[in-house]
Order: C-alpha cells, then structure tokens, then sequence
C-alpha cells in the first residue's frame, strides 16, 4: 500500500518528535513492505513567521491532497497577546474545519511500567484503558456571535456553545461504534441540569443509543465525571463530550498515564471506506518552546499519533499493534526521556534517555 501523508512539524518540540514519529515510520513500511510519500507544509508560529499566515493556502491544499496528516504541536509565546486571526492555534482550528474532522479520539492507558509515573495510588490508576471521543468542530470554539465589544466597566465578552442534532448524531455513533468494538460502555458527558444545549446532548445520544443495543449507555455530568477520573478511572471504557469539556477532560486522563507526552490523538472525519477515515494526528502535549532544540521532548506521544494513523486513515490494524507494543517495549526496558525518568530511577542509573535515542529504541524494538 502507498501511504501519502503530510507532515507538519509546527512549533517548538514539534519538529523533534515528529523526526522520531516519521522515523518509526519509515520502519512499519519497510517491514510491512509499503510505500511511503510524505511532504511537508507549514502551520503555527512558524507559518506565520513565513508567510503571515498560520495556515498557509498551500498547507491546506496538501492536507486536502493527502491520505492522512501527521502533525507535531503548534503555539509559541511570542504570540500569546496576538489577535485571534493572528496566533499559531488559529491554523490549527481552521485545518481541523477543512479536513472536515468531527471526532477527535484520546486513548488513555496506564502502563505498568508508568505506574509509578502518576499521582495516583498505584490499585487506582492500574488497568486504565479508556478513549475518550471529543466533539472537535462545534460548540464554544466555534459558536458564534462572540467576540470582546463594549468598553470600561460594561466591556464584555461573549462565547456562544451550539450544538444540532447532526453534529451529536455523528459523534455520538462513532464513540458507540468505538465502544461495540471495545467493552462495550459508552459515558456520554454533558452539563444537562444546567444548560439546554447539553440538555439537547443527552435526549440526542440517548436517541442514538437505539441504534447500539449492545452498547451500555451512562450519562454523567461533567463535574462528577472530572470526579470519577480521578476516583476511579477504571470504570470508564469510551466516554463522548462536547469540544470544551473533552479539552480539559483529556488532559486531566493525560496525569492517568504518567505524563501529557505519552498521549496520541486522532481526529477523524466520515469514513472513505468501512473502517478507514480521514484523518488529522497530532499528540496532545503542546510545544514547550522551554525544551525545544535540548534533544529531551518525549516522542511517544507523536509515535502514539502514528500507529492512530496507521489503524484509522489506512485500515493496518496489525501495523498499528506492532507499533504499539514497540512503546510498551521501550517503555518497560526503562529507556526513557526524563519527563518519565522517576518511575525508572532506580533501573537507569539517573541517566535520561535523549528524543533520539527513545525513537531509535522504538524502531529496534519493531
């Protein structure tokens, strides 16, 4: 199979893990014997630094072009008072609404070999495994009229959360088809007892639910689900929510496996064909311009990204495995970058590993 993928390594830390991510790659084709073509485009901070824009027309039209994209992480500080139109995640939002991309899909696992890793107590976070499916183009960031008007004390802001019934349908139907293929739990998560646009959220993916009878169907309110993540992550197998909430609920499932830099995403579209989407992949850490040109980001996450693609956009669900248990290899051989070092402080002496070497590693171990 011909894999053509753009790249688009962004900002900061994103072009290094993205060499390692591109890297791993370049192996899964050459062990599985597939072609790979890839180019790259400009998006973010440093778009904007090239051509004004965070995404360049011609970025988008190679997206457009492309089976699948693979992105690294976009925002630096220098543009953290700039407009809207003006700052790095303005691109990433308008990609994301180009490809199309609804459902945006962040695996939390707890590996036995991070279990040191995170805050909880070990019986608590052991065994995690969940997905949590995000709404990705509708809601607060895109709700519309907002904006900042007025001026002294009646300046005001305003954001506007809206949902149609198709926007929920569609999301709501891939995280059930999700969970049918999984332990077969959905938690759809919502604000209902305060606000009418979750209240349409919950009649709508309990309409949907008719469609999964073998699905098992929880509703929960987002405060308590906030709660239960910590309490007891184990329960929850795929959980669906509207675009803010899946923000800040993901990266709270992010401390569940040890470090945000473990965690790959996937945003989808429709299906091109039973089983295979259009897809946008990206791990979930930012940029960390504080780190960016040391050697010492964590690329799990964007390798992570790549085995997402490798199953969604292209249908190689054994290429995807492999690349998985390639980083619970790496990981439980304890070669490590120090973001995860704690966990293996013992096993590795206090040395580090570099972005490179995790990469290498990843790639011997396929």
């Amino acid at each position: 199979m011909e894999l053509k993928v753009l790249i688009l390594p962004g900002d900061g830390i994103g072009a290094e893990v993205t060499r390692e991510a591109i890297r791993v790659l370049e192996r899964v084709c050459a062990k599985f014997g597939h072609k790979l073509s890839y180019k790259e485009g400009l998006l973010g901070g440093i778009a904007i630094h090239k051509t004004g824009l965070p995404l360049p027309p011609e970025t988008e039209k190679m997206a457009l072009e492309a089976d699948a994209t693979l992105m690294g992480a976009v925002g630096l500080p220098e543009f953290d008072n700039a407009q809207p139109e003006k700052r790095p995640e303005k691109g990433l939002l308008a990609l994301r609404k180009a490809l199309k991309v609804y459902a945006n899909l962040r695996p939390v696992r707890a590996y036995k070999a991070l279990i040191e890793s995170s805050p909880l107590k070990n019986h608590l976070v052991e065994g995690t495994d969940m997905i949590i499916v995000r709404e990705l183009t509708g809601g607060l960031y895109y709700g519309k009229p907002r904006g900042i008007s007025g001026s002294g004390s009646e300046e005001r802001g305003v954001n506007t959360m809206a949902y149609t019934r198709g926007e929920i349908e569609r999301v709501a139907r891939m995280a059930f088809a999700l969970a049918r293929k999984r332990r077969k739990k959905l938690a759809s998560v919502d604000k209902s007892n305060v606000l009418e646009v979750s209240q349409l959220w919950r009649r709508v993916v309990t309409d949907v639910a008719k469609e999964f009878t073998d699905v098992s169907l929880e509703h929960i309110l987002v405060d308590n689900c906030a709660m239960q993540l910590i309490l007891n992550p184990k329960r929850f197998d795929v959980l669906v929510m509207e675009n803010m909430f899946g923000d800040i609920l993901s990266d709270e499932g992010a401390v569940l496996a040890g470090s945000i830099g473990m965690l790959p995403s996937a945003s989808i579209g429709d299906a091109k064909r039973p089983g295979v989407y259009v897809g946008l992949y990206e791990p979930v850490h930012g940029s960390a311009p504080d780190i960016a040109g040391q050697n010492k980001a964590n690329p799990l996450g964007a390798i992570g990204s790549v085995a997402a693609m490798l199953e969604y956009s292209f249908g190689l669900t054994k290429e995807a495995a492999a690349v998985n248990a390639a980083i619970e290899n790496v990981l439980s051989s304890g070669k490590v970058t120090a973001d995860l070092q704690p966990a293996f402080a013992k096993a590795s002496a206090g040395k580090a590993a570099t972005t490179e070497e995790v990469g290498k590693a990843v790639c011997e171990s396929l």
